[in-house]
């Protein structure tokens, strides 16, 4: 039978091994329903921020706290058990299987890596990376107690808290079950490589034509979007924040938008060019700079420091990974504490907010690797890596303040991530050109999430192989509605940002059947190849 363009041959899920593999290179119709609903919800939410910003912000706030209120519990839950079962899995014999009907990788570890890697740190490897820690550092997280007269406890309290966010739970929800299905239902079974073949378990072809895969594929398409168009605007304002303090140009709007211009040229060439030429060259090119702003900063910076930090971070992560996992501050199971929400439920929003359309780009750029391979990368190598960047720049911002207090906290006042990150990075030797540097990573990793964005986003709702014209018109959209909302003020960027939390309610629940269909699967490859 036919869906959406792409034809499979079903038995019944539980017992079945028989398909005819979807046709690579085949176009699939575009979704003219799902590109009406996606692209009308863009419109409508510029035209109400355009009309009455107010009001518009009183509904996000009010959704996100209903999200985080009734959904944070969950959400935790939701992390944790992913993690642990995808954890799991890499000791089951299915675990060797390769996925994708390749029997050689695509691409090369490198390249690969490169890829995963650039298309989550766009939004926290620079923005949080210098913001997080030193925020923890000066308002110690609660789980932790009063540490102000503990100055590397506090050091340690801040990268830990830190690491859980950008850590083992974040990664894992960015595609190590989910990526297993999607490759398995859609390279083995033919079906869509699309958030809607998550749910494919549960509602059999129901989820596949017809309103339920609609409103599962605009929910993470939407999602997506609110969570790339944020750091589209952040970046704007950060560029035109550095560029005004290291060379003196006016930080005005129309440096922000020729900042924005600037970016959706580079990730609109990159997008339109495919997986192999632009988005591989432009990933590649992040890993490097990072890597040798890695070593500058290691070597140049207080070296021992951020040995230590890591060191002890990571073990304070470690033995409070459970408890910071679950912690529901003060309120109880039922009510977040304002802390648990402004944090870790809203970087969990946004991770399982970006959680089906990472795993469909995982999915197609990670043929021919085996799952064990897959769910480490993900839920550990990537992990540790992060964690690592955040402690070169968030522990040596820390650093920094302990020998000069003040020098990062007061330009940083008010969680201002832009002052924050700019203060860090002049503290180094050579401080101006260190900023130049990151000014530079910056627009390179937004680019990257932005056109690997604007790629899935468009074979979500067209192919995996979409068109240049879908693929320009996403990034080219994304580009003008930051134009838009920092039109309106720094506030209105930060309203869609939060409004990724209130899209994170649907999509969790589309993620749901992962905790079990995955191991499933799995198990049903390891007793095939036995």
């Amino acid at each position: 039978m036919a869906i959406r363009g792409q034809t499979f041959l079903r038995k019944d899920i539980m017992t079945d091994t028989t398909h005819v593999d979807a046709p690579e290179g085949r176009p699939r119709p575009l979704d003219w329903s799902l590109l009406i609903i996606t692209g009308g919800f863009v419109a409508l939410f510029c035209a109400m921020a355009l009309i009455d910003m107010p009001t518009l912000g009183a509904m996000v706030d009010a959704a996100f706290a209903f999200s985080a209120r009734f959904f944070g519990l969950y959400w935790q839950i939701l992390l944790l058990a992913t993690f642990v079962i995808g954890l799991a899995l890499c000791v089951l014999p299915g675990a060797a299987t390769r996925l994708g009907r390749l029997s050689r990788p695509e691409f090369s570890t490198f390249q690969w890596g490169s890829m995963i890697m650039c298309t989550l740190l766009a939004g926290g490897g620079v923005f949080w990376a210098a913001g997080e820690p030193i925020a923890h550092y000066l308002s110690t997280p609660p789980l932790f107690g009063d540490l102000s007269g503990q100055p590397e406890a506090r050091a340690d309290a801040a990268l830990a808290q830190g690491f859980l966010h950008w850590g083992f739970l974040a990664w894992a929800i960015l595609g190590a079950l989910a990526t297993i299905m999607l490759m398995h239902y859609h390279y083995d079974r033919g079906l869509p490589l699309a958030p809607r073949t998550l749910l494919y378990p549960v509602f059999g072809e129901r989820a596949l034509s017809g309103p339920i895969g609609l409103i599962a594929d605009a929910c993470c398409i939407i999602s997506v979007m609110a969570g790339t168009v944020g750091p589209i605007g952040f970046l704007g304002l950060q560029m035109a924040y550095g560029l005004s303090a290291l060379f003196g140009v006016p930080d005005t709007f129309t440096t922000q938008a020729v900042v924005i211009l600037a970016l959706v040229g580079i990730y609109s060439i990159s997008a339109v060019t495919g997986l192999s030429k632009g988005i591989k060259i432009l990933s590649q090119f992040n890993v490097i700079l990072v890597f040798v702003l890695l070593v500058y900063m290691l070597l140049a910076g207080p070296t021992a420091d951020i040995l230590d930090s890591f060191v002890g971070g990571f073990g304070t992560y470690i033995a409070n990974f459970l408890p910071m996992a679950l912690f529901r501050g003060e309120a109880g199971a039922f009510g977040d504490s304002a802390w648990l929400g402004w944090w870790t439920v809203f970087f969990w929003g946004w991770f399982i907010g970006y959680g089906p359309l990472m795993a469909v780009f995982i999915a197609r750029i990670s043929r021919g690797r085996s799952i064990r391979s897959i769910v480490l990368m993900l839920s550990i190598v990537a992990p540790i890596v992060t964690n690592f960047w955040f402690t070169i720049i968030g522990g040596s911002g820390i650093a920094f303040e302990q020998m000069n207090p003040g020098v990062i906290s007061e330009p940083f006042d008010g969680l201002n991530l832009e002052a924050g990150l700019l203060a860090i990075t002049q503290a180094f030797p050579g401080g101006f050109v260190v900023s130049v540097a990151f000014l530079v990573l910056t627009m390179a990793f937004v680019a990257t999430t932005s056109d690997s964005m604007s790629y899935v986003i468009s074979s979500a709702m067209s192919d995996t192989n979409p068109s240049t014209l879908l693929r320009a018109f996403w990034g080219l959209v994304m580009g003008v509605m930051a134009l838009i909302l920092i039109s309106l003020g720094e506030g209105s960027v930060s309203k869609l940002q939060s409004f990724i939390v209130v899209t994170a309610v649907p999509v969790s629940l589309i993620l749901l059947p992962t905790l079990w269909d995955a191991p499933r699967i799995v198990f049903r490859l390891g007793r095939k190849a036995d």
